[in-house]
């Protein structure tokens, strides 16, 4: 076990965990931040998505120890009462079914309108395609996040 000292949503918090565990289980069962989904655990399906510096990353995959002093971003995190452009606009949308995805695919619209503010549909379409949802929503994904844009 090691100690670790994490920048998450803002907020320095203080771990120990072995350093080969996943950051999705130490958001999850050390920090009791059960927004992260687990999905697939590979790395494929983007249930787990999370920021790491602004950049849309799969937890699961990502070890603590390779965490350092990066700033992390939950959906928890991600704004306060969601009042994210990303946010509103699903729900203006009506774009979750089951939902369970859908942490993740907020995640990666997120990061996706604050590198790329303006984005075509084909950028829209390479930038979600690693976020798998069961239920089918990726119309209402795409247009929440052409929404989302114009916010």
């Amino acid at each position: 076990m090691a100690k670790y000292k994490l920048k998450i949503n803002g907020k320095v918090k203080e771990v120990e965990a072995d350093p080969t565990t996943p950051m999705l289980w130490v958001l999850r069962d050390t920090l009791n931040m059960p927004g992260t989904k687990y999905g697939c655990g590979i790395a494929m399906c983007g249930a787990c998505t999370i920021h790491l510096n602004g950049m849309a990353v799969r937890s699961c995959q990502m070890l603590v120890s390779s965490i350092g002093n990066q700033e992390v971003t939950t959906i928890e995190g991600l704004s306060e009462n969601a009042t994210h452009p990303v946010q509103k606009a699903w729900l203006e949308h009506d774009v979750a079914q089951c939902g369970y995805c859908q942490s993740g695919q907020i995640m990666s619209a997120a990061a996706l309108l604050k590198n790329n503010p303006n984005p075509s549909d084909e950028d829209i379409e390479a930038s979600m395609s690693g976020n798998i949802c069961r239920c089918g929503t990726y119309l209402r994904i795409k247009e929440a996040i052409k929404t989302a844009a114009k916010k």
